[in-house]
């Protein structure tokens, strides 16, 4: 089987949105995902593009893509936020979650940054154990906080 990773191209967003609802199924919360393709080809491939995507192929179809995005950190400076890696169920420990791991990282070093951060839930300790033999500090004192759209309206109204 081999396996080739490629930037996306704005055609792909259609099968890159299969896989984001695939990974919020598989973190169950598939009514989470608000997003629609043409939003992604807009952010994506726009005058200023807001994320990058690779995506790993197998006899051209796309099973496999990771997301990520600038952000700046006032300790390290310009770092790469890894959003999403996801594989298709089916195409799991066949070695394109690491071909898209080395990709991201490989990018981020072109990109000369000083730091890849993501998230990781701690029930997923599949993706947990990954990342600690990849050599990965997965932090245990952070906390993710977030505010969705309804949560900013409330704050701000109050």
């Amino acid at each position: 089987m081999k396996i080739n990773v490629r930037e996306s191209r704005q055609e792909d967003m259609p099968q890159v949105l299969e896989l984001i609802k695939e990974l919020a199924l598989f973190e169950k919360e598939p009514e989470a995902v608000i997003i629609d393709v043409q939003q992604l080809q807009k952010d994506g491939f726009g005058e200023q593009p807001l994320f990058t995507c690779f995506v790993a192929e197998i006899d051209g179809n796309i099973e496999g893509m990771a997301l990520i995005y600038f952000r700046y950190s006032t300790w390290k400076g310009k770092t790469v936020h890894l959003e999403d890696l996801i594989v298709r169920e089916r195409f799991r420990g066949k070695g394109l979650g690491i071909a898209l791991y080395k990709k991201v990282m490989a990018y981020a070093l072109e990109q000369n940054v000083k730091r890849v951060e993501w998230v990781v839930l701690d029930w997923n300790e599949g993706a947990v154990e990954f990342y600690k033999k990849s050599g990965a500090d997965v932090m245990q004192e952070w906390n993710t906080v977030q505010f969705d759209e309804v949560s900013i309206k409330n704050f701000l109204d109050s």
